[in-house]
């Protein structure tokens, strides 16, 4: 994953591109105020110089709208130029002029491509999605423009052909393995013929990728539960209530009540309402977003996509598009990464199977008679864990407010383990109002980079959590990181706190944990900074961060009650601590069958039509055993974004991989004095500050001493009942 202005075109045109062209208008009139805006864009636009801010952070009070499109078209115009020059320097192909000078061409185009993609994912609009339409076949075709340029690949593979006689160091020859590698996965060895079909599949598919994307932002405007009266909404809590009732308003439909989709299959709202009618009416309208049931039917999307992969895969020599892809990830092969999942589908089920059962008595002690259904999982299986535990979630989360989860729990743990501090900077111009900017500092006062924590829900974000970045750390090119997390945490209303899950804990400790790796970054060339690590290791670092939430000396910081401060206590911590494991049955299962879809999906044979997608979902269930019908998947395949709109085809199973890494890691950690500077040093240096300048592996191994093992993991899980075989 470059992070060089070919990173950006593969963004681009993989994930955000689009489906259609921009409307023309047919008047001379609104040629003439076209041709009029175009020229005061260029002339004022901050995209053609560096920021003058801190670290060249975009100036979001200079950037308008009108600055993007003339922005690409010079940024695409003059990296091409500068792509042209190097393929065809009459001088002898050297590294220096040929690998480094790649990766210091693209400056506008990386400026405005940072910036637009952030923002169509952070802080979209009608306009901004039409533009991605217009650039995602343009963006595709510079690309291969580049990718399939043959005088350029004929000096790249003269300099890998003869790399050992280069004298280079361990990361320039790892880089120019790694760029020739790009090349020839790209199709740089194509006969013509070929390459053509290779550049006609890559501008339908940045098409198809960015129109699913805006078909997922349309389902979530479709698919709005409106309930008329508050009585429906019993076991809500009355800020929840309130949430909804301003959701409504802002849709002008003031005295109603408005319930939004998250991403997932799963819907939090269905642990606390009681109305069984109206739970199944949410998960129905969730499970069966894009299937047809509104306009927008993402369906055939899903049936092109894969055969288009298939095809590619093909005519780049390989059986599936899961085997192209995995062949340059740590798994190596789909077959690796679907045993992984199927080794551990017995014990999930058997787990599922017991939890199902306790939640089956809860309802029936209750005095119902109906089977468990998916609708009905989360609202018994919170009975079922405060029986156990005797937990109250709406109690715990009076523990979790969020300025001081954030503050004196990340922050916090952050410093422990590696030394650093976050400095608010409200002189740095920020995209929307909720996002806060900070500088970090290293253990010794210096600065290491800025960091944008955007972690509240609006209409205008994607759903999810993620990390990116609008500068990406590089010797070579002077630069310092400016890293971004994004999170979709409910704000509460005007004037109140706002009080967050144990799970939204977690996941601000996880994406902080891919923001340092991007902030601690520490290698020469931008294609190998931060994130730019196969994408079943890039869920390590963050995934390892995670099990610091309940670290006693930082849970003892940040774990206090919104209005007393008093330390939550004792008693209802180790409730927490125990119940942690509860339901991770289902957690498990839901993503195992999601993974396992996902590799179905990338594991077809070029050539095959999926004509009933209904149908092969089914069946990619069946065959790998966990067509459990309480337990979904955690994507359906109508919005299943990840594989769908985003860069995890074939690549779902990641998120287990890693945490078979992270597991293995932090357990070694606790093993070896846990939270301390040393330690965190000793992790940042191996791990954290390498990118890709070193095989993933080998940074394990030089940190850990040898490679994981899965026990940790399965502790991890509480998937280690010895009533399990």
């Amino acid at each position: 994953m470059r992070k060089t202005l070919l990173a950006v075109a593969v963004s681009a045109a993989v994930s955000l591109g689009a489906c259609s062209d921009a409307n023309n208008s047919s008047t001379t009139e609104n040629q003439a105020a076209s041709a009029d805006s175009s020229q005061q864009a260029t002339s004022s636009n901050p995209f053609f110089k560096a920021s003058s801010l801190l670290y060249q952070a975009p100036n979001f009070d200079a950037i308008e709208f009108k600055h993007f499109e003339p922005a690409f078209e010079r940024g695409m115009e003059e990296h091409m130029a500068e792509i042209d020059a190097i393929a065809t320097n009459s001088a002898e192909p050297t590294f220096e002029n040929t690998i480094v000078e790649m990766e210091k061409a693209g400056e506008i185009l990386g400026r405005v491509s940072s910036v637009f993609y952030n923002l169509s994912s952070s802080d979209s609009s009608d306009e901004i999605r039409e533009l991605q339409g217009k650039l995602a076949p343009k963006m595709a075709s510079h690309r291969d423009n580049i990718m399939l340029n043959a005088d350029l690949f004929a000096r790249v593979k003269r300099l890998f052909d003869n790399r050992e006689a280069l004298d280079l160091d361990s990361e320039s020859e790892r880089l120019l393995e790694d760029t020739y590698k790009g090349f020839v996965r790209a199709g740089a060895e194509l006969n013509e013929e070929q390459k053509q079909q290779i550049r006609d599949i890559n501008k339908e598919l940045s098409s198809l990728t960015t129109e699913f994307q805006k078909s997922l932002m349309a389902l979530t405007q479709e698919n709005v539960i409106v309930v008329d009266n508050k009585e429906e909404l019993a076991g809500l809590s009355d800020s929840q209530i309130a949430s909804l009732a301003s959701a409504a308003e802002s849709r002008d439909m003031e005295g109603k009540y408005a319930i939004t989709l998250t991403n997932t299959t799963r819907q939090s709202i269905l642990t606390d309402l009681e109305n069984r009618e109206l739970r199944q009416k949410i998960w129905e309208t969730s499970a069966n977003r894009g299937s047809g049931n509104t306009e927008t039917d993402t369906r055939p999307m899903v049936q092109r996509l894969t055969k288009l992969r298939a095809d590619k895969a093909q005519l780049l020599g390989y059986d599936s598009w899961g085997d192209y892809v995995l062949a340059d990830n740590m798994a190596g092969t789909p077959e690796a990464a679907q045993s992984m999942l199927r080794d551990l589908v017995p014990a999930v089920v058997s787990n599922v199977e017991k939890e199902a059962s306790e939640i089956q008595a809860m309802i029936e002690a209750e005095g119902e008679d109906f089977e468990l259904k998916p609708w009905d999982w989360f609202y018994y299986a919170e009975k079922v864990r405060e029986e156990k535990y005797a937990i109250d979630a709406e109690e715990v989360k009076q523990y979790f407010e969020f300025n001081r989860v954030l503050e004196d729990g990340v922050f916090y743990a952050m410093n422990q383990l590696f030394g650093i501090t976050f400095e608010e900077r409200n002189d740095i111009p920020v995209y929307n109002d909720e996002v806060v900017v900070y500088e970090v500092k290293d253990v010794d006062g210096s600065s290491i980079g800025l960091f944008y924590a955007d972690y509240f829900t609006r209409d205008s974000k994607r759903g999810g959590a993620w990390m990116s970045s609008f500068r990406s750390q590089s010797e070579l090119m002077n630069q310092k990181p400016v890293i971004l997390n994004n999170m979709n945490i409910t704000k509460a209303p005007e004037g109140e706190p706002t009080l967050i899950s144990f799970d939204e804990v977690s996941t601000m400790f996880h994406e902080m944990g891919h923001a340092l790796h991007g902030m601690f970054s520490d290698v020469k060339y931008p294609s190998q900074a931060g994130t730019s690590v196969p994408r079943d290791y890039v869920e390590f670092p963050s995934t390892f961060q995670e099990d610091w939430t309940l670290n006693e000396k930082v849970i003892a910081k940040y774990a206090k009650h919104y209005e007393t401060g008093e330390q939550i206590p004792d008693e209802l911590l180790q409730k927490v601590l125990d119940a942690r494991n509860f339901n991770q049955g289902f957690d498990t299962l839901e993503y195992l069958s999601a993974a396992l879809l996902d590799l179905e999906y990338h594991t077809v044979e070029p050539g095959t039509e999926i004509d009933d997608v209904a149908a092969f979902e089914q069946e990619a269930l069946e065959k790998n055993g966990v067509a459990v019908e309480a337990v979904p998947p955690r994507y359906r395949s109508t919005y299943f974004a990840h594989v769908f709109a985003g860069g995890y085809s074939a690549g779902y199973y990641a998120y287990m991989w890693s945490e078979v890494l992270a597991a293995d890691a932090f357990k070694h950690m606790g093993n070896n004095g846990g939270l301390s500077l040393e330690n965190g040093q000793a992790f940042r240096k191996e791990i954290l500050s390498q990118g890709s300048s070193k095989d993933p592996m080998q940074q394990y191994i030089d940190w850990r001493g040898q490679e994981p093992t899965v026990e940790a993991l399965l502790e991890r899980r509480g998937l280690t009942d010895p009533s399990i075989d």
